[in-house]
């Protein structure tokens, strides 16, 4: 895009505490056989969970393997509170995740390895991978986690776990005669060791997906950024930052930004393999 564009990158977090009891228990949370809507304001304290091996943090559970809902991964908002940490947090070996930075400094470490992961920041860790995280930021601190069970390959080792933050992958523009949609590509898309992919989808105001896609991946929509409006199955819904959606597979979608400022996700999807012909 270009440099004032990239300069207003932003990663909501959300804030927790309690709904104001004199409100009507109304939102745009919705569910449904093709789609879910879990809105920011749902985010609340009654509604986090607490997890072992999590000392000093809580996460809001937004998607996991379940009939009628998602099938493939599982995706979650972990918050941390000052000095809040994890020395184990992965209980299945098989499983591979990503994590992505939302707000405050906390201190990754993969193998050995120590990362600064703060908003912004990208990290793919592989299955079976070592790793801790701590916040030594003041205040609390947000991270996205997606986990995938990993489908090993014959012959094709599983990739290996990196760091990486948003400003240093350039965006993919997805036409060059349209610039106002681009995606931020962590991982390469013929590289067929990785059978999710986790990127970032931009659009300036008024860009937008010109048709209704339908695909046999599944997706997990978490807004970072400004607000949009998605047409999911047969609905136009409106949604902004904090928002989380997930989409079956071969629901149709489309969207339009329709904020003054860029409308950025992050969008989780399976890749790269057959489809089961059997459902264990």
């Amino acid at each position: 895009m270009n440099d004032p564009v990239e300069a207003t990158r932003t990663y909501y977090a959300p804030r927790g505490g309690m709904p104001n009891p004199k409100t009507r228990a109304h939102d745009r949370s919705v569910f449904t056989n093709a789609y879910a809507v879990i809105p920011r304001g749902v985010m609340s304290n009654i509604v986090a969970s607490f997890l072992p091996g999590w000392i000093g943090c809580r996460a809001w559970i937004l998607a996991r393997p379940m009939t009628g809902f998602a099938e493939t991964f599982a995706q979650y908002l972990i918050e941390m509170m000052p000095g809040g940490l994890s020395d184990k947090p992965e209980p299945d070996p098989n499983a591979e995740a990503v994590l992505f930075g939302l707000r405050g400094d906390m201190a990754l470490e993969i193998d050995d390895q120590t990362y600064i992961f703060r908003p912004g920041s990208y990290a793919y860790i592989a299955p079976g991978t070592d790793w801790r995280i701590i916040n030594r930021h003041e205040g609390r601190s947000n991270f996205m986690w997606v986990r995938k069970n990993y489908e090993w390959l014959d012959g094709v080792p599983a990739p290996e776990s990196f760091v990486t933050h948003d400003d240093d992958v350039p965006l993919s523009y997805m036409t060059e005669e349209d610039r106002n949609w681009a995606t931020t590509r962590f991982v390469d898309p013929g590289d067929m060791r990785h059978d999710m992919h986790v990127n970032i989808v931009t659009f300036l105001p008024g860009g937008n997906i010109p048709f209704a896609e339908t695909h046999v991946m599944e997706h997990g929509l978490y807004v970072l950024q400004g607000r949009g409006v998605y047409y999911l199955n047969e609905d136009w819904v409106e949604v902004e930052e904090g928002d989380f959606m997930w989409l079956r597979a071969f629901c149709p979608q489309a969207c339009y930004a329709s904020g003054k400022e860029p409308f950025r996700y992050l969008l989780y999807k399976d890749v790269n393999r057959h489809p089961k012909l059997r459902l264990d």
